[in-house]
């Protein structure tokens, strides 16, 4: 067979040989050599480069069987040297998503292992920036593996900066990756300990990085978590909010009655010079006058229209003739005017 021609692993020892011809590694995928003897063939070989069409020829999945498995004989630091060849191999392939399969191969074996981090923030970086997305799975096996790390005692950052060791540095991609992980299995908190550790770690925080904690609040209705969060994310770190996040947020406080905590969210936002967009009062002023708050809902509409603005019409006869009943009658004539200054 072929495979004679290729020194094989034996040990603790790993050796290369590089006369193996890229074409005949595409060629040991056959009824009698299985797929993880073809990968191994093409590391040998340092063929890195076949291993991508390697695995999109075989159409298998790396879930049963990983053809990876093999690099679990290597010594840590010769396991951790080939991936990172491997991965600095697929950099020029195009189109990038050609290793998407291997991509995903990768990242399963190295959250499998023993010792998964920070093996696998380096295979994840390379996928994410590649623009392949890892397979779903992945976000369970990572958090599992994150969490184990962490309930050794060892700190955000420190794990975080663990990547350097190997010759990566985290960024916000791969820790975005992490805490959407951490929220998609309802560990809220951890999520926000990684965000809030991404500066010490030499990646700041963006918009994806709160966007998902900000979601991930809304959804279990922390709204006062969900206004110190956006208040620092605009004041503290520079952000401007998604107006869909904004959306969110209100939403989350009309659904729970907390509509003076939505208006002077608004207020906040307006006054840090960030528009709120049209949704988003609207949002707030109906959820002012489900709640009977026609003198709030008043100044709502005085700022939806500073901003041009016009409320549906079935909420401007609501805010007038709730604001004429109060007794706030020349308020009401005020908004009527608004009304009628913005129309003409």
């Amino acid at each position: 067979m072929m495979m004679t021609s290729v020194t094989k692993f034996s040990g603790s020892h790993y050796h290369f040989h590089g006369l193996f011809l890229p074409f005949s590694v595409i060629r040991l995928i056959s009824s009698s050599t299985s797929l993880e003897e073809a990968v191994r063939a093409a590391v040998e070989a340092k063929a890195y480069q076949q291993i991508p069409e390697l695995l999109n020829a075989s159409k298998r999945s790396c879930q049963n069987s990983n053809p990876f498995s093999f690099l679990s004989s290597l010594p840590q630091h010769l396991r951790t040297k080939t991936v990172d060849e491997i991965l600095q191999s697929f950099v020029p392939l195009r189109p990038r998503s050609v290793p998407q399969v291997a991509y995903s191969c990768l990242l399963s074996y190295a959250l499998l292992s023993s010792n998964p981090l920070p093996l696998a923030f380096s295979i994840l970086q390379r996928t994410l920036r590649s623009g392949c997305i890892p397979v779903p799975q992945a976000r369970l096996l990572l958090s599992t593996a994150w969490l184990n790390r962490r309930r050794q005692s060892q700190s955000v950052s420190s794990i975080l900066l663990e990547m350097q060791s190997i010759g990566y540095y985290p960024d916000s991609g791969t820790c975005n990756y992490l805490i959407s992980s951490l929220c998609a299995i309802d560990q809220l908190t951890e999520a926000l300990k990684v965000l809030k550790s991404m500066a010490g770690a030499g990646c700041l925080p963006d918009l994806e990085s709160y966007g998902a904690v900000i979601g991930a609040m809304c959804a279990s209705r922390r709204t006062k978590a969900v206004v110190e969060n956006v208040k620092e994310m605009v004041a503290k770190v520079g952000l401007t909010p998604r107006q869909e996040t904004v959306v969110n947020v209100v939403a989350t406080m009309r659904a729970n009655k907390e509509i003076w905590r939505a208006a002077e969210l608004i207020e906040f936002l307006e006054g840090a010079g960030i528009p709120v967009g049209f949704e988003s009062y609207e949002i707030v002023l109906e959820g002012c006058l489900e709640c009977g708050e026609f003198v709030l809902a008043g100044k709502v509409v005085m700022g939806m229209t500073d901003r041009g603005f016009i409320p549906y019409i079935r909420a401007r006869q609501k805010v007038v003739e709730g604001l004429a009943r109060a007794g706030e009658e020349d308020f009401a004539s005020a908004v009527r005017q608004r009304f009628v200054d913005l129309q003409s």
